[in-house]
């Protein structure tokens, strides 16, 4: 049997913690690529939070987040270590404008 088309599916907001409906969200893919679906769960955003996210492409983002343990330390001390390893594999952003 088909599900019901009135039954309305919420999502929670990953960025603001608001609950919405599904229709009402944007999906969001960590790995930036949402079109390759295969085995792959999907967080949301609020149509406001999706609208204030930088578009950019961000290649290694994800995978430094998780060498840098995002969400295990304090604010202060993971971003001082995260502007430290950007600048280290990156450059600094003057360096980058040249």
């Amino acid at each position: 049997m088909w599900p019901s088309k009135s039954r309305t599916e919420t999502v929670t907001c990953l960025a603001c913690g608001a609950e919405r409906p599904r229709d009402e969200a944007r999906e969001y893919d960590k790995h930036g690529d949402r079109w390759d679906r295969d085995g792959k769960t999907f967080e949301h955003l609020c149509k406001s939070c999706h609208g204030d996210l930088c578009h950019h492409p961000r290649d290694e983002l994800e995978a430094l987040l998780v060498d840098l343990e995002a969400g295990e330390r304090d604010r202060a001390a993971f971003l001082t270590r995260y502007l430290a390893t950007v600048e280290e594999r990156y450059g600094t952003l003057e360096e980058r404008e040249r």
